[in-house]
């Protein structure tokens, strides 16, 4: 991804995936201490955009658009088992420093013939997944 200002105003260049919070400050705190995401833009407490290189995580809080009840009455929520898949280098060393920053874990390192894997948790419950790729 270009570090170019120009690129970064354009959502051309990105990913974009939605995540329902429960508290957007929150939420744009977690990913860019312990994540290394940027605020790309941030209307809190309704809504806010974070990038990670072409990854763009749009953080949708009750207060959004995207908050709003559906015609059945359902209001969408954080949680859930979709997640964002983020690579790593060394998925134990980042697992210690996150586990020391008191960030939340729903297992263990699992490894498999593709890599190891770990989830843990936002401050709303959504996932995300810290991957190693196998030695190839």
């Amino acid at each position: 991804m270009s570090s170019n200002p120009e690129d970064f105003d354009s959502t051309v260049n990105f990913v974009s995936v939605r995540y329902m919070v429960d508290d957007v400050e929150a939420a744009v705190g977690f990913y860019t201490k312990h994540l290394g995401f940027t605020v790309r833009m941030s209307a809190a407490p309704a809504f806010a955009d974070v990038v990670r290189g072409q990854l763009r995580l749009l953080l949708s809080g009750p207060a959004s658009s995207a908050g709003r009840a559906m015609p059945d009455g359902a209001v969408p929520g954080p949680g859930g088992w979709n997640r964002i898949h983020l690579v790593v280098s060394d998925i134990a060393a980042e697992v210690d420093r996150l586990r020391a920053a008191g960030v939340p874990f729903r297992n263990d390192i699992v490894k498999g013939p593709g890599g190891q894997q770990i989830l843990l948790k936002d401050p709303a419950g959504n996932v995300v997944e810290l991957f190693q790729p196998a030695d190839r």
